[in-house]
């Protein structure tokens, strides 16, 4: 595993690792650990929908590939305590069959998790937020044409503008920051049919939260 990009992302690569990740219980557990620091396999349980016992296979299973490890003790020093290994993790499908077929099933099991994120912070964020976030908050959905390598080098130009901000220290932070969580969707459409050149217009249509 390795981390050679701008936000400190764990890149993982093994197919094998992709598979142990494709797990619903194996995901919320790093999404804890991640947002929420170390922990035990105890304190994770209520909140992964698994027993402790169960928490506790995963969390070594996860281990073997380099996405957890060992966190300082806590007050108890029996109890063993976990981290996540890096900021997230990414990963991308290689060339053979095996790797592509282990991508597109993690690929697949995120995509569902993230589906109802933003209904999710319609009904139970978006209200109770001030004006002042709420208009700065809700959806961006902009179409453009572009190469591989154009792509490739936007979504660079994204993290490096984010980096800063994703290693900034808690006691660097304006007094009225507050956790905000941007979600990029890079969806390539399919081969332009009859009709559409592929470099048609863009459009691009933003919406604000609830009033």
């Amino acid at each position: 595993m390795s981390s050679g990009n701008p936000l400190g992302d764990v890149e993982v690569t093994d197919p094998r690792a992709m598979r142990a990740l494709a797990h619903p219980v194996r995901l919320a557990i790093l999404d804890r650990l991640r947002r929420h620091g170390p922990s035990t396999a105890t304190e994770l349980s209520p909140h992964v929908g698994a027993t402790p016992t169960v928490a506790s296979w995963h969390l070594r299973h996860l281990a073997e590939f380099g996405l957890v490890r060992d966190a300082e003790p806590g007050p108890d020093r029996r109890k063993r305590r976990w981290e996540a290994v890096g900021r997230g993790f990414r990963f991308a499908p290689g060339a053979d069959g095996e790797s592509r077929e282990a991508a597109g099933a993690l690929a697949q099991l995120m995509f569902r998790r993230s589906a109802d994120a933003p209904a999710r912070w319609m009904a139970e964020v978006g209200p109770t937020l001030p004006p002042q976030w709420l208009r700065l908050s809700g959806l961006a959905d902009t179409q453009v044409a572009l190469s591989p390598a154009e792509l490739a080098e936007l979504s660079d130009a994204i993290e490096q503008l984010l980096a800063p901000y994703v290693h900034r220290e808690a006691a660097e932070r304006p007094p009225d920051a507050r956790v905000v969580r941007l979600m990029r969707y890079v969806l390539p459409e399919g081969a332009a049919t009859d009709g559409e050149t592929g470099t048609g217009a863009m459009g691009t249509g933003a919406t604000g939260g609830p009033a």
